[in-house]
């Protein structure tokens, strides 16, 4: 196994330490890449369970095994890029991109049934929201009601900051924007609250209304699409509503 260093640097955004690791392959040894396995851990492409030598926690060093390079060869596919099991510059520009909360890889079927939802009292969040379900109840047969904090609620959106007890914590501005659990009662759709969030969004700045129509087609059953030109695609580049083509792709 090669072993190399590789300096970091500071950054603001939480996916930034993958920019330092481009160009690493299989068989070195390089600071940073347990990292990167909990990263494609989180997105669903990485499982190490009980693999791995007797008292090595394979999961947490910086070798670049051959289950890392299965896992960056699963992305790549996923994502239509070249497949080379190594950290080439396109696969690490797409790693680096804002995205969505939820993996891309999930196993099982989902049904769901929702008509309550409660979300915050900020009367622009409110109204935002309110938009982004109506996008989804035109297209479906999907109907949904707002209804006060006594009522029960079968949808709970909220705004968090990093550990937030749900198991998902925020790794604040860029990175993951926002996140919704699988389809089932009470449900949850959180956004990451240090997020540069804007109705009217300029640069630098999230689309509230765009995320969270993507959020609510997990909330409906909807996994990540791999065409990163539909609503359902997992990186938030250039994210917003069109208004010609609603949830088509293409």
């Amino acid at each position: 196994m090669q072993s190399r260093t590789i300096q970091s640097k500071p950054s603001g955004d939480p996916f930034g330490f993958i920019k330092h690791l481009e160009g690493c392959h299989k068989n070195e040894s390089v600071k940073g890449l347990h990292e990167l396995k909990r990263y494609l851990e989180k997105f669903g492409y990485l499982n190490y369970g009980h693999q791995g030598k007797k008292g090595h926690d394979h999961a947490n060093d910086d070798e670049f095994d051959d289950l890392l390079e299965s896992a960056v060869k699963a992305y790549q596919q996923n994502h239509h890029l070249n497949v080379t099991g190594s950290l080439d510059n396109n696969t690490v520009h797409e790693m680096m991109q804002p995205r969505c909360g939820v993996p891309d890889v999930v196993n099982g079927t989902k049904h769901y049934h929702t008509h309550n939802v409660q979300v915050p009292a900020a009367q622009n969040i409110r109204s935002i929201c309110a938009k982004a379900f109506q996008r989804w109840a035109q297209v479906t047969e999907f109907t949904f009601q707002e209804v006060t904090g006594s009522s029960p609620a079968d949808i709970v959106i909220g705004f968090h900051r990093g550990d937030h007890n749900d198991g998902s914590a925020f790794d604040g501005p860029q990175g993951v924007l926002a996140h919704a659990t699988s389809p089932a009662r009470n449900a949850i759709f959180h956004f990451d609250a240090e997020e540069n969030w804007s109705e009217d969004p300029g640069p630098n700045q999230m689309d509230l209304e765009s995320v969270a129509v993507h959020e609510i087609g997990h909330l409906l059953g909807l996994d990540h699409n791999d065409d990163s030109k539909c609503r359902c695609h997992h990186v938030f580049q250039n994210f917003f509503w069109d208004y010609e083509k609603g949830f088509a792709c293409g």
